[in-house]
């Protein structure tokens, strides 16, 4: 829960940061006013880490460039005609734009800029009240007109605006919900739920880089399990990602199997916790995570109804790995991430073969060779890949797969061991035992 009283303490102190000083003081020295904005101040009242400082001003583009000059090692105005300015601060790259004042058209949704003459007009425009405040510097004075400390204290994602207008500016703000869900643990109030399943189909008019860029955010949260639910229960994941919600196959009291969707999402989580426990220091992997979440996705394609009850989906790894590699392409996803996250669905399946049964070192080289540098990602979706509640199977498998582990670091060893060793041909070996020709 939020401690208001530790939260306007962590207020202060983002006010006396050096660059929010620095740039404080320079835009009263010039007659401006001066805001910090969005996530620095929600991330600052909830007591998490921020990276990035972004503020709003009064001030017109040509009058940011002129004031951060004197005070900045660097300045960027590449977002100029959309009222934003950049520029090194300190050794920290801030974003200063002016107050705006967007409408939009009624097809494309693309804004037409406007520059507005309050900060209370800037606020109320943003996606979600969470991010609708400002403390402005120096004064130190908080500014939220939608009512964001009281979301915040909720644990509530709501637009500041009615959900419908804020969607039909933006459709993309209906994944960034998501997101947010996932970032913070927040839930999505009724209404904005409401109107993103009414309003789903709008973002098809969002270009697929945007939508990508925002699911890989989505991915790279600490629970993006969360933020994909939220997906699937608004219908919203249909109009990006249909493979997932396609995992929700129909059981009948006939033919009984695990539920695919569950397992996908407990897969992504135990991928997550593998993940990070293996690296802890390193950057989410967002080809691994995607992998997890989408490894079965060519078992609705391939399922089939045997008599007696049981239900195959043979050769669903490689429908699955075809599936997905059409899918991030239509996504405009780079060609590495792409062929990563193919391969490891791909060949998520092979090291069961080696649980099944004996594999010759000739078998291990060949799935390493397979896996190539993706080997280790692969031992994370393997090791995740186990869902299954009896806890002899489990045991069983997490055995074989410590085992498989254990053989491919001593056929490495050997093999180093083998490139050192100088090579003796029959003269060498003659000579070595003193052995006359």
């Amino acid at each position: 829960m939020l401690n208001m009283a530790d939260g306007l303490s962590r207020l202060g102190a983002l006010a006396e940061n050096p660059v929010v000083r620095t740039l404080a003081e320079a835009f009263a020295a010039a007659g401006f006013d001066l805001a910090v904005v969005g996530g620095p101040v929600r991330d600052a009242l909830l007591g998490r880490d921020t990276h990035d400082l972004d503020f709003t001003t009064n001030a017109l583009p040509d009058d940011i460039l002129r004031i951060v000059k004197p005070v900045s090692t660097a300045q960027w105005d590449i977002g100029r005609a959309f009222g934003t300015i950049g520029a090194r601060v300190q050794g920290e790259q801030v974003e200063i734009t002016t107050y705006r004042a967007d409408s939009y058209d009624g097809v494309t949704r693309k804004p037409t800029v406007e520059f507005g003459d309050s900060i209370d007009g800037d606020l109320v425009r943003r996606d979600f009240t969470v991010n609708a405040m400002a403390l402005q510097v120096p004064a130190v004075k908080l500014v939220d007109p939608t009512g964001g400390v009281e979301d915040l204290v909720a644990g509530v994602l709501r637009t500041p605006a009615d959900p419908r207008i804020s969607f039909g500016d933006d459709p993309l703000r209906m994944l960034r919900a998501a997101r947010f869900s996932a970032q913070l643990g927040f839930a999505i109030d009724d209404a904005t739920a409401e109107a993103i399943a009414e309003l789903r189909s709008t973002l098809k008019i969002v270009s697929p880089e945007r939508v990508q860029s925002e699911l890989v955010r989505l991915m790279q949260t600490d629970d993006p399990v969360r933020g994909i639910r939220v997906l699937v229960e608004t219908g919203l994941i249909e109009e990006f990602l249909p493979e997932v919600s396609a995992l929700r196959l129909e059981v009948d009291e006939h033919h009984h199997h695990k539920d695919v969707y569950e397992h996908s999402l407990t897969v992504l989580s135990q991928a997550i916790a593998l993940e990070t426990s293996r690296n802890p220091d390193a950057a989410p992997d967002v080809p691994l995570r995607i992998a997890a979440l989408l490894h079965d996705i060519g078992k609705p394609r391939t399922r089939k109804l045997e008599d007696g009850g049981a239900v195959t989906f043979h050769h669903h790894d490689v429908v699955g790995s075809r599936m997905a590699r059409k899918r991030l392409q239509s996504l405009r996803f780079d060609t590495d991430t792409t062929d990563a996250v193919a391969t490891l669905i791909e060949l998520h399946l092979r090291f069961f073969g080696y649980a099944e049964g004996a594999w010759t070192d000739a078998a291990v080289r060949r799935y390493v060779r397979d896996a190539g540098d993706l080997l280790e990602r692969l031992h994370i979706l393997t090791r995740a890949d186990v869902t299954t509640r009896n806890k002899r199977k489990a045991a069983r498998l997490a055995s074989a797969y410590d085992d498989i582990e254990s053989r491919i670091a001593a056929l490495r060893e050997q093999e180093e061991l083998d490139s050192i060793r100088p090579e003796l041909d029959g003269n060498r070996i003659q000579e070595v035992l003193g052995i006359r020709p």
